[in-house]
């Protein structure tokens, strides 16, 4: 390959574009100075002109969207690909040629190279009077393409056609260097919290009923039932009697699959915990200037939300101290669950032992709490051991071949890794899919609607409506339903909602949510899909474009998502607990 690439770029550079008189113009003023081809890297195809990154192209534009990048003639244009992340030389055709008072106008794509190490094409950007006016320089162009054409031809059969899993950038695979430092027995008192229903209002409910190693770290339903269930998964009930849950759980539970990851500082699906010194406590939160000090990650921070929430852990008002506190102010629930743990003298001692700082169990607080449930969660449900781990770390035997043809779709023409890059499979930013909605809405005070506006909700920027968190990908085959609200059962339609995400919506059916029956939470649960202004809205903020895959392709990409499944996410380290200190029951 090494001596296919200096041949190429030798002969493409001194035989092919000899013929080539190119002219690349911001006006007919204005001239753009040429990026000599020999200036450009060696793992590059040859090109005249390199499209910079400020241009702020984007694949997932639509064409009146894109940057017009106004040019006279030109031959052979390289994209460099990372900045704009393009991932495949098809994705080329939107972007529009701006012409002196005349109208943008679309590539003619003449020839892919596409085994080079990066995207490289070969487009005729000649149009109106200036093919008449440069006839005798298209001729030389057209010259230059079909021998680029026979080059390529020759050497795809003498050297083979490159698979794109084989040329293009995949991530780095993720190392121990990659997550926070695990402090042992932090980890293991934490197991034994987050398993454990003390810390919630009416001791009925733990973190792991809603996030249980059974269900990959989710609980197997659309929306959770929280408080006031019974049951765990996808048979849980919604309670009996006076203690039956009031509300679905808004949103679905979201794995917990490598958010101990160092560069992973924003979470849940709207964004509302971030890293920021916002309020002078490390993080931007719900919580505000009331979150405590001392919390040392985002996994702490994350894990004593939950327990101020009415509806996942602390309870209704004037059902337990927690309910009521929590109507009051949320830091005021804090205190009276420590309490409650460091009281039971074998969780005292387990801090006494864990904690450097605590010397005696009266010296346990909320933050201690957190740490502990924070190390368990980033050593229990970190994960890199899946056969696309093994493939990028150099075993070309760890996919099939069904998931490498799913590789090269998720980096080239599904465009997946548009949002999906990195070593997390995660961009870690945000985008409206136009997923169908229902339950109860994730509403702010004021608002009419029931309704989830995803992350505005927090940024309270109109251009954040409907939009939500990318998530990672590692295990997703473990952790169904999928979307921000459950809505499909399977990965397969997930993805196809991914490919043409109106029709989907247009086609998707109440009965595909996997909710338990609740009869006196019927009438809200759907009602949303019966207002049509607010479901134009919902359509009409998108940040995907339809792409066209045929079922072999999509068996593919399935199959590739799969092969995410690490090989020891279902025998984790610690598990679940047979028992806790506190003496609950424990969700088997």
């Amino acid at each position: 390959m090494r001596f296919f690439n200096l041949f190429d770029s030798h002969f493409f550079n001194n035989f092919l574009l000899r013929y080539c008189r190119i002219g690349i113009a911001a006006d007919r003023r204005k001239h753009i100075p040429q990026i000599s081809t020999g200036k450009v890297r060696g793992r590059h195809a040859a090109a005249n002109f390199i499209i910079p990154a400020n241009t702020r192209l984007s694949a997932r534009m639509s064409f009146h969207r894109r940057a017009q990048i106004p040019v006279k003639s030109a031959d052979i244009i390289l994209l460099d690909t990372q900045p704009h992340r393009i991932h495949n030389a098809n994705q080329f055709f939107g972007i529009g040629i701006a012409r002196p008072r005349r109208r943008p106008q679309r590539f003619t794509c003449l020839d892919k190279s596409s085994f080079f190490h990066k995207v490289a094409c070969c487009f005729d950007f000649s149009m109106g009077k200036d093919r008449q006016e440069n006839s005798n320089d298209h001729k030389h162009q057209k010259a230059t393409h079909f021998k680029s054409f026979v080059f390529t031809l020759i050497a795809s059969m003498v050297f083979g056609h490159a698979t794109f899993a084989e040329t293009t950038d995949l991530p780095r695979p993720l190392v121990d260097a990659d997550f926070h430092n695990i402090d042992a027995m932090q980890a293991s008192l934490g197991q034994k919290l987050f398993y454990d229903k003390i810390l919630s209002g009416n001791q009925n409910i733990s973190c792991g009923t809603c996030h249980h190693h059974r269900f990959g770290g989710s609980d197997g339903l659309s929306l959770g039932i929280g408080e006031g269930g019974v049951g765990v998964g996808p048979t849980r009930l919604p309670g009996f009697g006076d203690n039956r849950i009031k509300k679905r759980v808004p949103r679905n539970a979201s794995a917990l699959w490598n958010i101990g990851a160092k560069e992973v500082r924003v979470l849940f699906q709207d964004g509302r915990l971030s890293v920021s010194d916002d309020y002078e406590n490390g993080f931007n939160s719900p919580a505000e200037e009331w979150l405590p000090n001392g919390l040392d990650t985002i996994l702490a921070a994350q894990a004593i939300l939950p327990m101020t929430a009415q509806f996942e852990m602390a309870g209704n008002p004037k059902e337990n101290e927690v309910a009521g506190a929590a109507h009051d102010r949320i830091d005021a629930v804090w205190p009276i669950i420590a309490k409650r743990v460091r009281i039971i003298p074998e969780y005292g001692q387990l801090f006494v032992d864990a904690f450097d700082d605590v010397e005696t169990a009266d010296q346990v607080d909320i933050t201690h709490i957190a740490k502990a449930l924070g190390a368990f969660i980033g050593q229990e449900w970190r994960s890199h051991d899946s056969p696309f781990d093994a493939f990028i770390s150099g075993d070309k035997t760890a996919l099939n071949a069904s998931q490498k043809r799913g590789l090269d779709l998720f980096y080239g023409k599904a465009n997946c890794a548009s949002c999906h890059s990195g070593s997390l499979l995660s961009d870690h930013k945000f985008y409206a899919l136009a997923l169908p909605p229902f339950g109860p809405g994730r509403t702010r005070r004021f608002d009419p609607y029931v309704r989830d506006v995803g992350r505005m909700g927090e940024s309270d920027d109109l251009a954040d409506a409907y939009r939500f968190k990318t998530p990672q990908l590692r295990n997703v085959a473990l952790t169904g339903p999928y979307g921000h609200n459950g809505a499909y059962a399977s990965l397969e339609n997930m993805v196809r909602h991914h490919l043409n995400p109106l029709q989907m919506l247009d086609e998707w059916q109440p009965e595909m949510a996997q909710l338990p029956t609740a009869e006196w939470l019927q009438a809200i649960d759907f009602v949303v899909m019966s207002d049509k202004r607010e479901m134009a809205r919902q359509r009409s903020h998108l940040d995907i474009t339809p792409i066209d895959l045929n079922d072999r392709e999509i068996d593919d990409l399935v199959a590739f998502l799969h092969s995410l499944t690490g090989a020891t996410a279902l025998r984790l380290p610690l598990g679940v607990p047979d028992t806790v200190p506190s003496g609950l029951p424990v969700d088997k």
